[in-house]
């Protein structure tokens, strides 16, 4: 799949070399790939869904970038201290988060979360009071938006939001490909008295279907080194404190 974001498709023969594996192998993990909507099978290889790419299911999003995200997650974590209120928004990146404040040390922590797979890393953890945001269900995400979601956040407010984000840009903003998606994230930005922006270097400069907020609706963005230097500087000296892991 990270090879798809750069060209538009690949073969059996290149990535059985590349990884080191039989053509078999790579001909199962193509037809899996396919199978669930994150590539189109063609003869010899596979080619990249243009229509949409951004809005593969998660657990293909969950794969790509890995290292960079769980880097992400534990800088973010150590963010949260004691008695906190947070927001964490759907997305691979907020999940390595919610695994990350499994290990924290804190003796009380309330999380809010719209998504299922955050909710289970919580939902045994003695330490958090876990809130579940009801809503429309995207499978895709295994996340939950629409007007029931918006309508139980309207009465939270909370210290510090956890946004994960497809596209971000530092004219357009900060995006994802859904519209109900985009909503519930703007509100969430309200409610939330600081913002913080975790997202892996590929989501930088790429643009998706809907808008969440501008630049200057966001505090504080974490990423990896992938992002170009002066990409880095543009969005410090729009006021946006970067921190680089």
């Amino acid at each position: 799949m990270e090879r798809l974001e750069t060209q538009e498709r690949v073969t059996v023969d290149e990535l059985a070399g590349h990884f080191g594996v039989s053509a078999v192998t790579i001909r199962g993990d193509l037809d899996a790939l396919a199978e669930v909507g994150a590539v189109i099978r063609s003869h010899g290889g596979a080619l990249r869904r243009v229509e949409s790419p951004e809005d593969i299911p998660l657990t293909v999003k969950e794969t790509l970038h890995h290292s960079e995200k769980v880097r992400i997650g534990h800088a973010a974590a150590k963010m949260i201290q004691d008695g906190e209120t947070v927001l964490l928004d759907s997305g691979t990146t907020t999940a390595e988060v919610a695994r990350q404040i499994r290990y924290l040390r804190l003796k009380s922590l309330t999380a809010i979360t719209n998504a299922l797979n955050i909710a289970m890393e919580l939902a045994t953890q003695p330490n958090v009071r876990l809130i579940m945001i009801g809503g429309i269900l995207r499978p895709t995400s295994y996340s939950l938006a629409g007007p029931p979601a918006e309508h139980t956040l309207q009465s939270i407010q909370a210290d510090r939001l956890f946004l994960g984000v497809d596209g971000l840009d530092p004219d357009i903003g900060v995006m994802t490909p859904d519209v109900l998606e985009a909503r519930l994230n703007a509100l969430m930005i309200q409610v939330s008295r600081e913002v913080v922006v975790v997202a892996d270097s590929a989501k930088f400069q790429r643009r998706s279907l809907s808008v969440i907020a501008k630049l200057d609706a966001v505090h504080k963005i974490i990423t990896d080194s992938g992002v170009p230097p002066p990409l880095l500087a543009e969005l410090r000296a729009r006021g946006v404190d970067v921190l680089v892991v």
